[in-house]
Protein backbone atom coordinates (compact mmCIF):
# COMPACT_ATOMS: atom_id res chain seq x y z
CA UNK A 1 0.00 0.00 0.00
CA UNK A 2 1.10 3.22 -0.96
CA UNK A 3 -0.77 5.25 1.99
CA UNK A 4 -0.33 5.98 5.77
CA UNK A 5 -0.75 3.60 8.36
CA UNK A 6 -3.59 3.91 10.89
CA UNK A 7 -4.37 2.41 13.98
CA UNK A 8 -8.37 2.09 14.82
CA UNK A 9 -8.74 1.40 18.50
CA UNK A 10 -12.27 -0.23 18.89
CA UNK A 11 -12.65 -1.59 15.48
CA UNK A 12 -15.15 -4.51 16.01
CA UNK A 13 -17.41 -1.65 17.71
CA UNK A 14 -20.09 -0.24 15.62
CA UNK A 15 -18.28 3.38 15.05
CA UNK A 16 -14.66 1.86 14.65
CA UNK A 17 -15.79 -0.67 12.67
CA UNK A 18 -17.51 2.01 10.16
CA UNK A 19 -14.50 3.75 10.31
CA UNK A 20 -12.37 0.70 9.48
CA UNK A 21 -14.43 -0.02 6.53
CA UNK A 22 -13.79 3.30 5.23
CA UNK A 23 -10.22 3.88 5.65
CA UNK A 24 -9.73 0.07 4.42
CA UNK A 25 -11.56 1.22 1.34
CA UNK A 26 -9.17 4.29 0.57
CA UNK A 27 -6.63 2.01 0.81
CA UNK A 28 -4.94 3.41 3.85
CA UNK A 29 -3.17 0.70 5.77
CA UNK A 30 -5.57 -0.20 9.05
CA UNK A 31 -4.34 -1.78 12.35
CA UNK A 32 -7.81 -2.45 13.98
CA UNK A 33 -7.75 -3.16 18.09
CA UNK A 34 -10.31 -4.66 19.85
CA UNK A 35 -10.97 -6.64 22.81
CA UNK A 36 -14.75 -7.43 21.41
CA UNK A 37 -16.21 -6.67 25.18
CA UNK A 38 -18.46 -4.40 23.10
CA UNK A 39 -17.54 -4.71 19.70
CA UNK A 40 -18.13 -8.53 17.22
CA UNK A 41 -16.54 -10.41 15.46
CA UNK A 42 -18.94 -9.98 12.51
CA UNK A 43 -18.42 -6.09 12.25
CA UNK A 44 -14.76 -6.99 10.39
CA UNK A 45 -15.65 -10.17 9.61
CA UNK A 46 -15.70 -8.01 5.89
CA UNK A 47 -12.17 -6.87 6.47
CA UNK A 48 -10.34 -10.32 7.30
CA UNK A 49 -9.23 -10.87 3.56
CA UNK A 50 -8.16 -7.58 2.63
CA UNK A 51 -4.67 -7.02 2.21
CA UNK A 52 -4.47 -3.96 3.97
CA UNK A 53 -6.33 -4.74 7.40
CA UNK A 54 -4.45 -5.80 10.01
CA UNK A 55 -6.36 -7.34 13.65
CA UNK A 56 -5.08 -7.44 16.59
CA UNK A 57 -7.28 -8.69 19.17
CA UNK A 58 -6.22 -7.12 22.64
CA UNK A 59 -7.10 -4.80 25.53
CA UNK A 60 -6.26 -1.21 25.72
CA UNK A 61 -5.56 -1.18 29.47
CA UNK A 62 -2.55 -3.55 28.61
CA UNK A 63 0.44 -0.96 27.51
CA UNK A 64 2.47 -3.30 25.61
CA UNK A 65 -0.76 -4.39 23.38
CA UNK A 66 -1.25 -0.40 22.92
CA UNK A 67 2.63 0.06 21.96
CA UNK A 68 2.33 -2.80 19.63
CA UNK A 69 -0.82 -2.09 17.68
CA UNK A 70 0.55 1.67 17.45
CA UNK A 71 3.95 1.07 16.15
CA UNK A 72 4.74 2.36 12.19
CA UNK A 73 1.26 4.34 12.19
CA UNK A 74 1.18 7.96 11.11
CA UNK A 75 -2.41 8.32 12.66
CA UNK A 76 -4.57 6.65 15.42
CA UNK A 77 -8.54 7.06 15.70
CA UNK A 78 -9.07 5.95 19.27
CA UNK A 79 -12.89 4.69 19.57
CA UNK A 80 -12.17 2.17 22.27
CA UNK A 81 -14.32 2.73 25.13
CA UNK A 82 -16.78 1.19 27.60
CA UNK A 83 -19.81 3.56 26.86
CA UNK A 84 -23.37 4.22 28.40
CA UNK A 85 -24.26 6.03 31.39
CA UNK A 86 -26.14 3.35 32.98
CA UNK A 87 -23.01 1.03 32.66
CA UNK A 88 -20.96 3.51 34.46
CA UNK A 89 -23.18 4.15 37.28
CA UNK A 90 -23.65 0.00 37.95
CA UNK A 91 -20.01 -0.18 37.39
CA UNK A 92 -17.47 2.67 37.81
CA UNK A 93 -14.31 0.95 38.61
CA UNK A 94 -14.21 -1.07 35.08
CA UNK A 95 -15.36 2.74 33.15
CA UNK A 96 -12.66 4.51 34.67
CA UNK A 97 -9.90 1.93 33.97
CA UNK A 98 -10.79 0.85 30.45
CA UNK A 99 -11.84 4.70 29.35
CA UNK A 100 -9.21 6.90 31.38
CA UNK A 101 -6.13 4.83 32.19
CA UNK A 102 -6.73 2.49 28.59
CA UNK A 103 -6.39 6.36 27.24
CA UNK A 104 -3.81 7.21 28.93
CA UNK A 105 -1.76 4.02 27.03
CA UNK A 106 -2.82 5.17 23.98
CA UNK A 107 -1.42 8.65 24.76
CA UNK A 108 1.86 7.07 25.63
CA UNK A 109 2.02 4.69 22.57
CA UNK A 110 0.79 7.89 20.57
CA UNK A 111 4.04 9.77 22.21
CA UNK A 112 6.49 7.47 21.88
CA UNK A 113 5.67 6.09 18.55
CA UNK A 114 5.96 10.17 17.87
CA UNK A 115 1.98 10.04 15.91
CA UNK A 116 1.26 12.93 13.74
CA UNK A 117 -2.05 12.78 14.78
CA UNK A 118 -4.21 11.67 17.76
CA UNK A 119 -7.90 11.83 17.46
CA UNK A 120 -10.22 10.49 20.16
CA UNK A 121 -14.28 9.84 21.03
CA UNK A 122 -14.33 12.19 23.34
CA UNK A 123 -18.37 12.53 24.41
CA UNK A 124 -21.19 15.32 24.87
CA UNK A 125 -22.21 14.11 28.30
CA UNK A 126 -18.93 16.55 29.08
CA UNK A 127 -21.31 18.95 28.85
CA UNK A 128 -23.17 17.84 32.19
CA UNK A 129 -25.46 20.28 34.26
CA UNK A 130 -24.72 22.84 31.95
CA UNK A 131 -28.21 23.97 30.60
CA UNK A 132 -27.10 26.46 28.22
CA UNK A 133 -28.33 25.41 24.51
CA UNK A 134 -26.79 25.16 21.95
CA UNK A 135 -23.81 23.45 23.61
CA UNK A 136 -20.32 25.53 23.08
CA UNK A 137 -16.99 23.92 23.26
CA UNK A 138 -15.88 25.92 25.66
CA UNK A 139 -18.86 26.22 27.99
CA UNK A 140 -19.44 23.08 29.79
CA UNK A 141 -21.02 22.12 33.55
CA UNK A 142 -20.42 19.65 36.16
CA UNK A 143 -20.20 16.14 34.86
CA UNK A 144 -23.66 13.58 35.62
CA UNK A 145 -22.19 10.18 35.85
CA UNK A 146 -18.65 8.31 35.79
CA UNK A 147 -19.07 7.87 32.55
CA UNK A 148 -18.84 11.83 31.75
CA UNK A 149 -16.43 12.51 34.20
CA UNK A 150 -13.82 9.63 32.74
CA UNK A 151 -14.55 11.39 28.95
CA UNK A 152 -13.87 15.09 30.12
CA UNK A 153 -10.42 13.62 32.17
CA UNK A 154 -9.62 12.14 28.35
CA UNK A 155 -10.15 15.97 27.23
CA UNK A 156 -7.64 17.41 30.11
CA UNK A 157 -5.29 14.16 29.44
CA UNK A 158 -4.71 15.21 25.63
CA UNK A 159 -3.78 18.50 26.40
CA UNK A 160 -1.76 18.33 29.15
CA UNK A 161 0.42 15.35 26.51
CA UNK A 162 0.19 18.18 23.92
CA UNK A 163 1.58 21.17 26.03
CA UNK A 164 4.22 18.90 27.86
CA UNK A 165 5.01 16.22 24.83
CA UNK A 166 4.17 17.85 21.94
CA UNK A 167 1.68 15.40 20.83
CA UNK A 168 -1.02 16.78 18.77
CA UNK A 169 -4.36 15.91 18.98
CA UNK A 170 -8.33 16.57 18.47
CA UNK A 171 -11.47 15.23 20.72
CA UNK A 172 -14.28 14.87 18.83
CA UNK A 173 -17.29 15.11 20.98
CA UNK A 174 -19.69 13.10 19.09
CA UNK A 175 -23.65 13.57 19.91
CA UNK A 176 -25.71 10.36 19.92
CA UNK A 177 -24.27 9.05 17.04
CA UNK A 178 -26.27 6.20 15.33
CA UNK A 179 -26.54 3.94 11.92
CA UNK A 180 -25.32 0.86 10.67
CA UNK A 181 -23.94 -2.05 12.65
CA UNK A 182 -25.33 -0.20 16.15
CA UNK A 183 -26.26 -3.14 18.49
CA UNK A 184 -30.26 -3.41 19.54
CA UNK A 185 -29.71 -5.88 21.99
CA UNK A 186 -28.30 -5.72 25.19
CA UNK A 187 -29.43 -3.42 28.23
CA UNK A 188 -26.87 -0.61 27.13
CA UNK A 189 -28.27 -0.54 23.68
CA UNK A 190 -28.74 3.31 22.35
CA UNK A 191 -32.18 4.44 21.56
CA UNK A 192 -32.51 4.71 17.70
CA UNK A 193 -31.25 0.60 17.03
CA UNK A 194 -33.55 -0.48 20.21
CA UNK A 195 -36.37 1.33 18.86
CA UNK A 196 -36.11 0.26 15.47
CA UNK A 197 -36.02 -3.17 16.47
CA UNK A 198 -38.87 -3.29 19.01
CA UNK A 199 -40.64 -1.75 16.29
CA UNK A 200 -39.71 -3.86 13.17
CA UNK A 201 -41.17 -6.89 15.97
CA UNK A 202 -44.18 -5.00 16.93
CA UNK A 203 -43.43 -4.16 20.55
CA UNK A 204 -43.59 -1.04 22.68
CA UNK A 205 -40.90 1.17 22.87
CA UNK A 206 -40.23 2.12 26.31
CA UNK A 207 -39.49 5.94 26.13
CA UNK A 208 -37.36 6.81 29.65
CA UNK A 209 -39.50 9.75 31.39
CA UNK A 210 -42.36 11.76 29.38
CA UNK A 211 -40.51 11.88 26.01
CA UNK A 212 -39.68 15.32 26.21
CA UNK A 213 -35.52 15.18 26.91
CA UNK A 214 -34.11 15.98 23.62
CA UNK A 215 -31.10 14.79 21.47
CA UNK A 216 -28.22 16.02 18.69
CA UNK A 217 -28.79 12.74 16.74
CA UNK A 218 -26.12 12.40 14.59
CA UNK A 219 -25.62 9.78 11.71
CA UNK A 220 -22.45 7.56 11.16
CA UNK A 221 -21.30 8.98 7.85
CA UNK A 222 -20.68 12.40 9.91
CA UNK A 223 -18.22 11.10 11.74
CA UNK A 224 -16.63 9.28 9.38
CA UNK A 225 -16.30 12.50 7.55
CA UNK A 226 -15.20 14.37 11.07
CA UNK A 227 -12.42 11.80 11.76
CA UNK A 228 -10.89 11.86 8.55
CA UNK A 229 -11.03 16.17 8.24
CA UNK A 230 -9.83 16.22 12.20
CA UNK A 231 -6.74 13.31 11.01
CA UNK A 232 -5.99 15.71 7.86
CA UNK A 233 -6.23 18.92 9.15
CA UNK A 234 -3.55 21.06 9.26
CA UNK A 235 -5.31 24.08 10.56
CA UNK A 236 -2.81 25.17 13.32
CA UNK A 237 -5.93 25.08 16.00
CA UNK A 238 -6.56 21.60 14.99
CA UNK A 239 -3.36 20.27 16.64
CA UNK A 240 -4.69 20.49 19.94
CA UNK A 241 -8.84 20.98 20.49
CA UNK A 242 -12.11 19.74 21.29
CA UNK A 243 -14.89 19.67 18.67
CA UNK A 244 -18.57 19.34 19.05
CA UNK A 245 -20.01 16.76 15.88
CA UNK A 246 -23.30 16.95 15.45
CA UNK A 247 -25.63 17.42 12.66
CA UNK A 248 -27.03 21.23 14.93
CA UNK A 249 -30.55 19.91 15.16
CA UNK A 250 -32.80 18.35 18.20
CA UNK A 251 -35.09 16.06 18.40
CA UNK A 252 -37.61 15.04 21.25
CA UNK A 253 -37.27 11.36 22.22
CA UNK A 254 -41.16 11.25 21.79
CA UNK A 255 -40.27 12.96 18.10
CA UNK A 256 -38.10 10.56 17.27
CA UNK A 257 -40.38 7.18 18.13
CA UNK A 258 -43.64 9.18 15.91
CA UNK A 259 -40.63 9.71 12.92
CA UNK A 260 -39.73 5.76 13.25
CA UNK A 261 -43.09 4.71 13.09
CA UNK A 262 -43.65 6.53 10.15
CA UNK A 263 -40.93 5.77 8.29
CA UNK A 264 -40.99 1.96 8.98
CA UNK A 265 -45.22 2.01 8.33
CA UNK A 266 -44.44 2.66 4.58
CA UNK A 267 -43.50 -1.31 4.48
CA UNK A 268 -45.69 -2.61 7.41
CA UNK A 269 -48.46 -0.29 7.68
CA UNK A 270 -49.32 -2.27 11.53
CA UNK A 271 -46.33 -0.64 12.93
CA UNK A 272 -48.35 2.66 13.03
CA UNK A 273 -50.64 1.09 16.08
CA UNK A 274 -47.71 -0.29 17.89
CA UNK A 275 -48.02 1.79 21.89
CA UNK A 276 -45.81 3.74 23.22
CA UNK A 277 -44.82 3.28 27.12
CA UNK A 278 -43.03 5.84 29.39
CA UNK A 279 -41.03 4.35 31.84
CA UNK A 280 -39.58 6.96 34.33
CA UNK A 281 -36.37 8.98 33.84
CA UNK A 282 -32.91 7.62 33.69
CA UNK A 283 -30.48 8.80 35.91
CA UNK A 284 -27.33 10.82 35.04
CA UNK A 285 -29.05 11.87 31.97
CA UNK A 286 -28.89 15.29 30.18
CA UNK A 287 -32.20 16.46 29.79
CA UNK A 288 -31.29 18.59 26.37
CA UNK A 289 -28.56 18.31 23.69
CA UNK A 290 -28.04 20.37 21.03
CA UNK A 291 -24.69 21.47 19.46
CA UNK A 292 -23.37 24.09 17.89
CA UNK A 293 -20.94 23.11 15.27
CA UNK A 294 -19.50 26.31 14.11
CA UNK A 295 -16.07 25.57 16.04
CA UNK A 296 -16.02 22.22 13.96
CA UNK A 297 -16.62 24.17 10.59
CA UNK A 298 -14.13 26.67 11.05
CA UNK A 299 -11.65 24.54 12.72
CA UNK A 300 -11.50 21.27 10.36
CA UNK A 301 -14.45 21.69 7.60
CA UNK A 302 -16.86 20.01 8.96
CA UNK A 303 -20.07 19.89 6.52
CA UNK A 304 -22.44 17.15 8.26
CA UNK A 305 -24.61 15.65 4.66
CA UNK A 306 -27.26 13.40 7.11
CA UNK A 307 -30.02 14.79 8.55
CA UNK A 308 -31.70 13.05 10.94
CA UNK A 309 -33.95 11.65 8.70
CA UNK A 310 -31.42 10.60 6.07
CA UNK A 311 -29.66 8.56 8.73
CA UNK A 312 -33.17 6.96 9.86
CA UNK A 313 -33.87 5.93 6.24
CA UNK A 314 -30.41 4.80 5.59
CA UNK A 315 -30.25 2.82 9.39
CA UNK A 316 -34.02 1.47 8.91
CA UNK A 317 -32.78 -0.18 5.46
CA UNK A 318 -29.59 -1.74 7.55
CA UNK A 319 -31.88 -3.51 9.46
CA UNK A 320 -34.63 -4.50 7.43
CA UNK A 321 -31.72 -6.40 5.75
CA UNK A 322 -29.73 -7.62 8.77
CA UNK A 323 -32.26 -8.24 11.77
Amino acid sequence: MTQDKILITGAAGFIGSNLADYFVGKEYDVVGLDNFSTGHPKNIQQLKEKSNFQFIEGDIRDLGVCIKAVKGCRYVLHQAALGSVPRSIKDPITTNEVNISGFLNILTACKNEKVDKLVYAASSSTYGDSKALPKVEDEIGKPLSPYAITKYVNELYADVFYKTYGLKSIGLRYFNVFGRRQDPNGAYAAVIPKFIAQLMSMKSPVINGDGTYSRDFTYIDNVIQANELAMLSTHEESNNCVLNIAFGERTTISGLVQTLKELLSRSTKSIQNVKISYGSNREGDVPHSLASIQKAKNIIGYDPQYSLQDGLRESIKWYQDNL
